[in-house]
């Protein structure tokens, strides 16, 4: 996959989140643009299980075979 292609999904206004998927079979999910910083050649991927993340993996964009569409989640303490 393109730089360009895995950038569009990650600046997308409105955000939408996505799925990397590999070639390896492992996927990460991006649920805010933060989470996510495209180079030329890969990615980092911040990997969270909460709003801030707890470490980062590096991703060779040779190895992204894929993007899917996450459900968006609403944050249930947000006030409408």
């Amino acid at each position: 996959m393109t730089h360009e292609e895995v950038h569009e999904a990650a600046r997308r206004q409105p955000f939408e989140p996505f799925r990397l998927i590999l070639t390896t079979g492992a996927a990460y999910d991006i649920r805010h643009p933060d989470l996510i910083i495209v180079g030329r050649r890969s990615a980092v991927v911040g990997v969270t299980n909460d709003a801030v993340y707890d470490r980062t993996i590096k991703v060779d964009l040779l190895h992204v075979v894929g993007i899917e569409e996450l459900p968006v989640t609403r944050n249930p303490h947000a006030q409408n």
